[in-house]
């Protein structure tokens, strides 16, 4: 029997370029599987796949997940912009759709931990 899922510590919130983004793998599969946007003091985590092609990676290279003045999220396989804060694709052929949202908080030292869930 296994115990209670334990948050995870990503980094820290200072480790995140502003306004910027970074992926992880807290798995170790080998490749990010979730992304976490920062702009000022907001953070958001997301799943990285962009919802039109399912598992593909959104960034076209290490943590390059965001537009070139870094207001909105990027899929680099087919242009898909997404809000930063909403994960709401706002242009692109999966329009309306969202990015699937990652549970995160931020500890008193700074501190980003995901959030296991139940599967």
């Amino acid at each position: 029997m296994s115990g209670p899922l334990l948050p995870i510590r990503l980094a820290s919130v200072a480790d995140l370029p502003d306004p910027g983004a970074r992926g992880f793998d807290p798995d170790g599969t080998g490749r990010d599987t979730l992304f976490v946007v920062r702009r000022g003091g907001e953070l958001h985590a997301w799943r990285d796949a962009c919802p039109h092609f399912g598992d593909t990676p959104m960034a076209w290279r290490k943590d390059a997940y965001l537009n070139g003045d870094a207001t909105r999220i990027v899929c680099h396989a087919h242009g898909a912009q997404f809000d930063m804060a909403s994960g709401v694709c706002l242009l692109g052929p999966c329009l309306g759709q969202r990015l699937i949202p990652v549970p995160i908080e931020v500890t008193d030292d700074g501190g980003i931990m995901l959030i296991p869930q139940d599967t």
